[in-house]
């Protein structure tokens, strides 16, 4: 994945955890060569290859459920998050390398491949088909939390209760009895960033955005996060902090409310059973900030 990953179990025998710790980071590398995009040889790159031909592709049921995962979530936020963005996310990638944007014809052409509906899928044998020979699938704003909420689920089924998992920042946990993980979030105020704390037991949380963390061209500011239906890297400096009951949707909503507007993104996470979000957006130099209705409560008092 590219990103650190930290693992975190209350625990009794020093022995069993080290041993089921052992297998959990196993079950991260492999996890790792199924959905990674810079990997060559990955079951995601391999499918990729696929691309535009006219038979399904089989495919594991660890690739199947992540897919699924991400076409759902292109329908809930009507495209806003899109795991059909390879080839855009690439010449971004090239343009924060070489400090230079992408040429409109060429990142045009781009854009014409990207489209989660050139996702198809067959539920009866798990496969898969890219209608779209062109289309680059790319799961960088899933994966992390996904895979965070899989280690979370591997510990509780070996019976161990309060477990954090940390994935570059998209933390997935679980708890048991009073009290919960103290999470600590900077949280936008004036002009910096304060650290704040949330509590929290079986949910996740993950942050998206570049308010502080963006490149420059001609005094214009671009985000890493680039919107599917331009193209482009996101020219608002925004913070977003979603929680959910996962690491997967957590993950992802995150991404889609970077993209979409305060407005949509709020309407999107009513929505969304037992999800809350905030956002902070630095506009004429001032930090505006809008919450959904429930995130005050997971403040730690």
């Amino acid at each position: 994945m590219g990103s650190p990953f930290n693992i975190t179990v209350y625990a009794n025998d020093s022995i069993q955890i080290k041993e089921v710790t052992k297998q959990a980071y196993l079950l991260v590398d492999s996890l790792n060569l199924i959905y990674s995009d810079y990997l060559e040889n990955s079951e995601l790159s391999k499918l990729s290859t696929k691309a535009g031909q006219k038979s399904f592709t089989q495919v594991t049921p660890a690739l199947w459920d992540i897919l699924q995962k991400s076409v759902q979530a292109s329908q809930k936020s009507n495209g806003a998050f899109d795991i059909s963005i390879g080839r855009v996310v690439k010449l971004w990638r090239k343009t924060r390398k070489d400090k230079i944007l992408p040429q409109p014809i060429v990142l045009q052409e781009a854009i014409k491949t990207v489209g989660y509906r050139a996702i198809q899928m067959n539920p009866a044998n798990k496969s898969v088909r890219l209608s779209n020979p062109n289309t680059l699938l790319d799961l960088g704003g899933i994966a992390k939390g996904y895979i965070a909420q899989v280690i979370v689920d591997f510990y509780r089924a070996k019976g161990f209760k309060k477990v954090l998992v940390d994935a570059g920042g998209d933390l997935a946990m679980s708890w048991e009895g009073t009290s919960g993980w103290k999470i600590g979030i900077n949280v936008p105020n004036s002009e910096e960033l304060i650290q704040q704390y949330l509590v929290l037991q079986n949910q996740a949380v993950a942050t998206s955005g570049d308010m502080y963390q963006y490149v420059t061209f001609n005094g214009k500011y671009y985000s890493h996060i680039v919107n599917p239906a331009t193209g482009m890297g996101l020219t608002e400096r925004k913070n977003v902090t979603v929680i959910a009951p996962d690491g997967a949707t957590a993950d992802w909503l995150a991404t889609a409310c970077s993209v979409l507007s305060i407005k949509k993104a709020l309407k999107l996470i009513k929505a969304m059973p037992h999800c809350e979000v905030m956002i902070a957006e630095i506009k004429d130099e001032k930090i505006l900030k809008w919450q959904s209705k429930g995130f005050n409560a997971y403040f730690a008092q």
